[in-house]
Parts: C-alpha cells; structure tokens; sequence
C-alpha cells in the first residue's frame, strides 16, 4: 500500500499555468529532444525516466480537454494516475464507472518515440487501474481504522485459469503475428515517422490461439466478479489522499498482470474540530467573570479533556496551544498541538441583583453608566 503524491506537469515542461499551446508544446520539443535516449549523454536509464515524464506531462497539457480536467483535479483525477484530491462529496462509489483508466496514460507517446526499440512489451498485456472514493470519519482518520468495501472489477477466468482457451483445446500459432506476440505499425510523429510496437490484439501478446475459446469468459481470460476488499487507512491521514494497492485493479486480458486500485480518502468534516496538517483546532466559550478573574477550565480534544488555565485578564478571540494533542502526523511518532481559541460570552440579560452588582463596580471603577435606550 502507497500514499502517493500529485504531479506538477506544468513545472516538469517548465511552463507558466498560464502557457499557451504553443509554448507548451515548444517546450516539450525542446524537453523531448534532450531528454530522448538515443541523443540524450550521460545515464541512459535516467533520460529514459525523464522522457517518460515529459511525454506523461505533453500528453495532458497538449489536450485540452484534459488539462481543464487537470487545473481542476491534479493528477489524481480521473484518467491521470498520479495522486491528490478531485473527488465528489458523497458516500462509497465502487462501481469504477468513469473513473475506469489504463495505466500509464503516455504510453502511445513513449512507445511512439522509441520505435518499439527502447521498451519491448512482451506477452498479455496489463489490466486496467481502477480508482474509487472512500469516505473516512474524522476520528478514523486521526486514529487510523481498517474497512472493508465492495468492489465490482474483471478478474482472472477461474475456468480456463486466464488463458482463455476452454480446458483441453487444442492450441496453434497466432496467424495475426506469425506467434511473435506483437504487431508493428508506422506513425507520423513530430520526430517524422516512427514505428510502433504493439501487443497482437488476437493473442494477447502469447503468440498461440486455442482451437475453441473458454465458454465462460468467450476468449478473454477474465470475468466480472464482485469481491470484498479490506484496506488499512494509516493514522494521521489527510482529506484527499491517494492510496495505492498494488495489483488490485482489473485482471488483464489472456492471464496479463492486474492493474493497481487507487483508494481517494474523502474525510468527513468534524462538527467541534477542524484539522490544519497535524494540527486540531476547536473553539471554547467561557464567561467575562472568568475572563478578567482567571480559571481552570476543560478541553475537549481528539484524545479526550484536558484542564487548561485561563489566566486572568485573558481577552476574547485569544489562542492556546496544548502541545502534542492533535492528530499523529502520518508515518510517525510525533503529533501536532491542539490550538483551542477563547471566546469571551457577555450576557445577554441581567438579573436584577446582578446589575446592581455590575453598576457597583461600575462606580468602584469610575465608571459613569448612561442608560441606553431609544428614548433616553
């Protein structure tokens, strides 16, 4: 499992967030040409990883469409794999409808570039990631809590073990790619053209058929299948963090690998506390007498009350720290404070006895009180 942070395209092009198409797309020329790994000096593996992230960033920031999506989601949105906030308000979503994407959105482009020379993908290919959003209660997140929820995805045929064949066919050599497990296509790119390797669609990269195909899956190697899932939700975890369980996506086709399921964490709000990073927050009312006189007062916080001295001549809207009482900061030991503000509450109505005591020390202090009222 993997909390996973969002992408900054725009810094990985190099661009403002206000750049045009034109220099966004100049400045991925310019990133692709120095980065690419048969021109690129030094590390080849290290060029090829920046390549990789250019083209992820150019494929987003280059369409339209999905950079309105990405200036409104980040990365974490649907159709990008990176991670972050986007999500809707409301309750479990499980279902994958429209948050349904293949991993490694810039693949076309990086395969595009190499001419199927820099990566060779060999046999099925992998299953789709799927994200969902879950609902976390404020206290789970402060303290961490395990859930279980439903997950509706494409699994491994159990009949024919993912191969796609029905049990006991027989088995020859794909005709689509002469058994190599690939195909090969041209591609005009803004390079000129380039070839592109690719997984036979027929064979799912194996290089065989089977004489009859499964008669439960009809050939794909997986089904639809509903199962539980358990997860982990760590201490101290955030609104709008990403999770990452690996292998936990979609099945892929004639026995390829699983995708990875990204978990979007949506925090309930709290009615009496408000959380900043590690830090809690709260109000606390208590009376003017109180106030000027000093006291010792109690605090709720996420780990229960605490005592708290008010000194006296404490004013209204003042804060305290109680250190170490906040939420446990994520993969550590340590936790933030609790930061409770003073409301000082004046009464809205006085008992006879009380404004003669108030008026009396009115007096005591010099102070001349004029009665107030429309007609006075």
């Amino acid at each position: 499992m993997w909390l996973i942070m969002a992408k900054d395209y725009y810094k990985i092009l190099g661009v403002e967030r206000g750049a045009s198409e034109a220099e966004i797309k100049k400045a991925f020329r310019t990133a692709a040409r120095k980065y690419h790994p048969d021109q690129a000096a030094g590390d080849k593996k290290e060029a090829e990883a920046k390549f990789k992230e250019v083209s992820e960033a150019y494929e987003v920031l280059g369409d339209k469409q999905k950079r309105a999506q990405y200036d409104q989601f980040g990365s974490a949105g649907p159709n990008f794999g990176g991670g972050g906030s986007g999500f809707n308000p409301g309750g479990f979503d499980f279902s994958g409808g429209g948050f349904n994407f293949e991993g490694g959105g810039f693949g076309d482009i990086f395969e595009t570039f190499f001419g199927g020379g820099g990566r060779k993908q060999r046999g099925p290919a992998r299953g789709a990631n799927l994200e969902v959003r879950l609902k976390v209660k404020f206290e789970n997140a402060i303290f961490g809590t395990a859930t279980e929820f439903q997950l509706d995805r494409l699994q491994k045929c159990e009949h024919c073990s993912g191969t796609g064949g029905e049990p006991g066919a027989k088995i020859s050599e794909c005709k689509t790619c002469k058994g190599t497990g690939e195909v090969t296509t041209t591609r005009q790119t803004v390079f000129g053209a380039m070839q592109h390797r690719a997984v036979c669609p027929d064979c799912g990269g194996e290089g065989k058929t089977f004489e009859k195909k499964c008669t439960v899956c009809h050939g794909t190697g997986r089904s639809r299948k509903a199962e539980k899932l358990k997860v982990k939700i760590p201490a101290g975890v955030e609104n709008g963090a990403v999770i990452r369980l690996s292998g936990q996506g979609e099945a892929g086709a004639k026995g390829g690998p699983a995708g990875d399921l990204f978990i979007h964490v949506a925090v309930e709000p709290s009615r009496e506390f408000e959380r900043r990073g590690a830090d809690i927050f709260s109000t606390q009312k208590i009376s003017f007498i109180e106030a000027a006189l000093g006291n010792e007062i109690g605090v709720k916080t996420v780990h229960g009350n605490v005592k708290l001295k008010i000194p006296a001549g404490t004013q209204s809207h003042t804060n305290f720290k109680i250190k170490n009482y906040g939420s446990p900061k994520l993969n550590s030991s340590s936790r933030g404070d609790h930061i409770v503000k003073i409301l000082v509450e004046i009464p809205k109505k006085l008992s006879r006895k009380e404004r003669e005591l108030f008026e009396k020390l009115a007096s005591e202090s010099g102070i001349k009180i004029k009665k107030t009222g429309l007609f006075n």
